[in-house]
């Protein structure tokens, strides 16, 4: 079973920046494409980003895009995502994903989620 354990998340005032990783099990992440998904009270779960199993593409949705990257290091089985320039509307649950039957959109695996909070 896989095992995703999110870290990083906290309060930051607007404007600044955050680094949360996920920490993933098995050596099998290789080969996993991952995500970032992020849901703040009362609204849906939205894409944040996404990156292939290779590390060499990388999807963002609109309203991060230019502000957040998403990163890997196969080595450390864990996925990163930098996110700069924050906005209070940036304040959400944040979760790590894995799609580990590479579908591209479904993801199989989920972490707890690490809290983000960014204040004006």
């Amino acid at each position: 079973q896989v095992q995703l354990v999110e870290s990083g998340g906290g309060s930051v005032q607007a404007g600044g920046s955050l680094r949360l990783s996920c920490a993933a099990s098995g050596r099998t992440f290789s080969r996993y494409n991952m995500g970032w998904f992020r849901q703040a009270p009362g609204k849906e779960r939205e894409f944040v980003a996404d990156i292939n199993w290779s590390g060499g593409s990388t999807r963002y949705a609109g309203s991060v895009k230019g502000r957040f990257t998403i990163s890997r290091d196969i080595a450390k089985n864990t996925v990163y995502l930098q996110m700069n320039t924050l906005k209070p509307e940036d304040t959400a649950v944040y979760y790590c994903a894995a799609d580990a039957l590479l579908t591209g959109t479904n993801y199989d695996y989920w972490g707890q989620g690490t809290q983000v909070t960014v204040s004006s």
